[in-house]
């Protein structure tokens, strides 16, 4: 006769309680290489504040699983290519993102500063990708903040994009409220911004947002023509002068260009 299986409760709740450890410690894992951009066990489990043994089979897990990858030159660990096959399976801001991530790099690199891709969600504008150029002074993680409309060039690039009833209603509800000297609080010297920013396809800000801080940004495109995105590149006010660089906004355009395309835009 077959023995009869005892349910222990206790040591049930037990697993499940490990097991939803183990998952809190393997995203942390992932932030922190998010974050990081690579990392050693070491560096992982000190950040953790885990045993190095308990950072290695974290590790060792999520590489299985194509969640990270291992540089082998130096054994660091990085994002893995199995993160990309759970992105491509959510639509709409990810594939954005997908499709925007080598233009973004391209631009860090050349220009040598920050490059942020942002999104309109909430009323605000949302970093959903950042590169950093080589000779970035900022160590900001933009990803996931959420920026006024109104005093950042992402911003003013959604605001144009919008029709005026969805622009009125976003400023009624927002309003204009000072962040530095420079912010724009009058609705009409805001609308006339807004106008030449469409008309010029960029938009620019001095010190608006944040002191010390200028940026310039252009849109993204969908295949329908509508705005879904900014793609700015920004700087410390003291070195980064969008006037004084001819071919920033030209090659800024052309990047928010080449990735609308790959939204499907086709433009007239």
């Amino acid at each position: 006769m077959a023995e009869l299986e005892i349910f222990d409760e206790e040591d049930a709740a037990g697993q499940l309680s490990r097991g939803v450890q183990s998952v809190d410690r393997a995203i942390a894992v992932l932030e922190i290489l998010r974050r990081r951009g690579g990392a050693g066990v070491s560096e992982i489990a000190d950040e953790m504040g885990v045993h190095k043994s308990t950072a290695s089979r974290l590790l060792a897990s999520l590489l299985q699983g194509g969640m990270v990858q291992q540089n082998s030159e130096r054994g660091k660990y990085q994002l893995g290519f199995g993160i990309l096959r759970l992105a491509n399976s959510i639509p709409g801001r990810l594939s954005l993102v997908q499709e925007a991530r080598p233009l973004l790099d391209a631009l860090a690199e050349q220009y040598k500063e920050t490059v942020n891709l942002a999104v309109l969600r909430s009323n605000y504008a949302v970093n959903v990708d950042q590169a950093m150029g080589p000779s970035s002074l900022a160590t900001h993680d933009w990803i996931g903040s959420l920026t006024p409309l109104h005093a950042t060039s992402s911003g003013k690039i959604l605001l144009a994009g919008l029709s005026s009833e969805q622009r009125e209603k976003i400023l009624k509800e927002t309003g204009l409220p000072t962040q530095t000297a420079n912010t724009i609080t009058s609705r009409r010297e805001l609308e006339k911004q807004l106008m030449e920013v469409a008309s010029a396809g960029y938009a620019a800000v001095y010190e608006e947002f944040e002191i010390g801080l200028n940026a310039v940004a252009v849109p993204v495109h969908d295949h329908a023509g509508a705005v879904i995105g900014a793609v700015s590149v920004s700087g410390p006010a003291f070195r980064f002068k969008p006037e004084e660089m001819p071919d920033l906004v030209q090659d800024l355009k052309q990047a928010g260009l080449e990735i609308s395309s790959r939204m499907g835009y086709s433009p007239e």
